[in-house]
């Protein structure tokens, strides 16, 4: 019985044995579809070609771009299978969307609706690793590993969490990716970063993102997405949905206090990337609890999302040593335990279960966050190595990564004067 009750509070996959189809449901899931689908080729492209370096901003919003057009495609083909056909340890039956209709539902719309919102977060999941290996990484290589990584690594994930996957649950709550999605992509992206090596200049020159303002754009596209990811995620035009929606906010609002707030304590500085940043983080943090939290736990967790990738990205990162580029582990990956961590911690009453317990949901919670890390971890460099020997080695040669891979792999530049 407990599984079933915290099962309820995973809303965003569960399909309902309902018949039903709700017209009002329909319209704001096509909506909230479209929302996702404009943080990976607009907003996240712009976030991370603002970040990066002027030689090298052609090639990485080109990864944004090239991971949603080849994670649909693998999505319709074999991912959705995967991640929610029927199967304990991976789902199966459903190769390219077999035996579904345009009259097939899940639970009150149509599947191929279901179909399309969740390829939106397969998409942005592998863009999101992106950011750990730019400058380096070749483009033909990226663009393999993104096809074998949501297959191998994104739908397994998400099959355990969200498709009814027996084997592997341990009764998480993730309400809309969390784990998932942000700590699965920063694992996958910190892994790459280390078999990558560091920039032949790292460390030895001055790395300045190549547009702040471009940066904020891109937070503010992805700010304006994430009510689509987080509301969304109940399926429903309902008042967890709404609920969704507004700590979605008050979190993200708290994580521009909070990395700014820590900012200014460290370098004296209030900077527009670091308002940016602790903006993303503020959604991270949210994104596990964003139907079971109320306003009170989402500034809490918005706020600490912030602080905690403010100190990731100036302390953590040092220590560590690894040349994520644009720190795609400590904003989604690092903050993203946090937010899995206080998703059990910050439920609100109308959503806690009557028998519901703090310390096992913790246990739940630690499981699923250690499952991730290892499955992501281990299975990201098989994946990376196969696409490093079907394109011929992974990083791009030396006077390439000098001279910037968007003229040397694109045959552009950002700003044509």
């Amino acid at each position: 019985m407990k599984r079933y009750l915290l099962a309820l509070l995973a809303l965003p996959t569960l399909v309902f044995a309902e018949d039903t189809l709700s017209s009002g449901d329909t319209a704001w899931m096509l909506v909230a579809t479209a929302f996702v689908m404009l943080m990976t080729p607009a907003g996240l492209a712009l976030f991370y070609g603002g970040l990066t370096r002027s030689k090298n901003v052609i090639n990485t919003i080109s990864m944004s771009l090239g991971a949603f057009a080849v994670g649909s495609l693998v999505w319709v083909l074999a991912g959705y299978s995967i991640a929610f056909g029927e199967g304990d340890f991976i789902g199966t039956g459903k190769v390219m969307l077999s035996g579904i209709t345009s009259d097939t539902l899940s639970g009150t719309i149509p599947e191929l609706l279901f179909v399309a919102f969740q390829g939106t977060f397969a998409a942005i999941a592998v863009a999101i690793a992106s950011g750990s290996m730019i400058e380096r990484v070749k483009f033909s290589t990226f663009m393999v590993f993104a096809a074998l990584w949501i297959v191998a690594v994104y739908a397994p994930v998400t099959h355990w969490a969200w498709g009814g996957g027996e084997t592997l649950y341990f009764g998480e709550m993730d309400f809309a990716g969390g784990t998932v999605v942000h700590l699965n992509a920063g694992v996958a992206g910190f892994v790459v970063a280390m078999i990558l090596g560091r920039r032949k200049d790292y460390g030895k020159v001055a790395i300045k993102p190549f547009s702040p303002v471009l940066v904020s754009l891109g937070a503010a596209l992805l700010w304006f997405g994430w009510f689509g990811f987080n509301a969304g995620s109940q399926l429903a035009a309902d008042g967890v949905s709404a609920s969704a929606f507004l700590v979605t906010n008050v979190a993200a609002s708290l994580g521009v206090i909070g990395w700014l707030s820590a900012e200014w304590l460290v370098y004296k500085k209030a900077t527009l990337v670091g308002g940016a940043s602790g903006a993303v983080a503020g959604l991270v943090a949210i994104t596990p609890a964003a139907g079971t939290a109320g306003v009170e736990g989402a500034i809490v967790i918005g706020l600490v999302g912030g602080a905690l990738g403010f100190y990731g990205v100036s302390k953590l990162k040092t220590m560590f040593k690894v040349d994520d580029s644009l720190d795609a582990f400590w904003i989604h990956g690092l903050v993203g335990i946090w937010g899995s961590i206080a998703t059990a911690i910050f439920i609100a009453d109308y959503a806690m279960a009557e028998n519901y317990n703090m310390a096992s949901q913790l246990v739940s919670q630690l499981k699923a966050i250690g499952l991730t890390i290892v499955y992501s971890g281990v299975v990201t460099a098989i994946v990376y190595f196969i696409a490093s020997a079907i394109t011929g080695g992974g990083r791009v040669d030396e006077e390439s990564e000098s001279r910037g891979l968007d003229e040397t792999v694109h045959g552009e530049k950002s700003i044509n004067l």
